[in-house]
């Protein structure tokens, strides 16, 4: 395989509005509107443009591509986000307990609310992660996923001390919500999609003029709307379970148009970012070694594959294809983490 992860650029806008059609709904982070999918890449090269020492935490977006080096083509897409919450608000649910009791009748009730909040805001997210269907075998689908971990790694002061991934909720085969349907949907007059894509593109104050404030209680939603907050859509499961080998956990938020978990972590626990090691280069032909993710590049020069390392006490070893990949050489720095 000759797949690279490099900084997402304006000439990218075909190949991921493509990739965005194919997503099925749901995707707030890559809608299949260029007007928005443009903003995002002016977004980016915005960031990566921002260099310098002691630069303030500041909410900016980072996107990165998986590229066929072999045929340029752009078969997936990550996104990064510094700090979320900072420009509009970051709203979530999270599931909460009250306990009631009563002592005429000698009984005690726990009830189980939704409660609207911005917990979450001011921490780091990693998300928009679509690998194109084509292209799902051979690992190619960790790679995006773990590359973000190496570029926080090597960017360490663009990023809070927190960090989260919102996954996907229920979706059904037309495209709707059942969560969405017993709460949004009683409020805003809109289907599941036209809230999300409205999300995508103006952002979060219509939720914040319109969502109930008051807490919600899950014994008054249908049984198809309570059987799906907290899970993941089918197609999430692998990923849920990539995040949990990170270090991500679940701690009872949901997002509040599909129901789908917050997953979140410490960002120096992180098991991707505790673990890279980031040593210079000693040999660029090493024949047999644990296979790695490797990464080099600061910003717009970040580029991340697969390839075979050895650590050597101070130096590091990684095999010929991944040198040229990475356009690396003797001396120059790389991050790796085992596969």
């Amino acid at each position: 395989m000759s797949f690279v992860i490099r900084a997402a650029a304006l000439k990218d806008l075909q190949p991921l509005y493509e990739m965005a059609k194919l997503t099925g709904g749901g995707f707030t982070n890559l809608q299949p509107d260029r007007k928005t999918l443009t903003s995002k890449l002016e977004q980016s090269a915005k960031a990566f443009s921002r260099d310098g020492e002691d630069l303030d935490l500041a909410e900016e977006l980072f996107v990165l591509v998986l590229e066929n080096t072999e045929t340029g083509e752009v078969r997936g897409t990550s996104q990064l986000f510094t700090q979320v919450g900072q420009s509009w608000p970051f709203y979530s649910y999270r599931l909460t307990m009250l306990t009631q009791q009563s002592q005429e009748l000698d009984r005690t009730v726990r009830a189980e609310m939704l409660t609207l909040t911005n917990d979450l805001g001011g921490c780091s997210e990693v998300g928009g992660l679509f690998l194109h269907p084509g292209e799902r075998a051979g690992g190619l689908g960790l790679l995006l996923a773990r590359s973000r971990y190496l570029f926080i790694a090597s960017h360490r002061e663009r990023f809070g001390d927190r960090i989260l991934a919102e996954l996907r909720g229920i979706i059904d085969d037309k495209g709707g919500s059942p969560f969405w349907d017993a709460i949004g949907g009683k409020f805003f007059g809109m289907s599941f999609q036209e809230a999300d894509e409205f999300n995508a593109v103006h952002g979060t104050q219509f939720i914040a003029d319109l969502m109930p404030k008051h807490p919600v209680y899950t014994a008054l939603l249908s049984d198809e709307a309570r059987k799906v907050i907290g899970l993941p859509h089918p197609n999430g499961r692998a990923a849920m379970r990539m995040l949990e080998n990170e270090g991500f956990s679940y701690e009872g938020y949901v997002d509040i148009f599909d129901g789908g978990p917050t997953m979140l972590a410490r960002t120096d626990n992180v098991t991707s970012i505790k673990k890279a090691a980031h040593l210079p280069i000693i040999e660029t032909d090493l024949d047999k070694g644990e296979k790695a993710l490797i990464a080099t590049g600061r910003l717009a020069d970040f580029r991340c594959c697969y390839g075979a390392h050895e650590v050597r006490g101070d130096g590091i070893a990684i095999d010929s294809r991944a040198a040229d990949l990475l356009e690396v050489g003797h001396g120059d720095m790389v991050w790796s983490i085992a596969r």
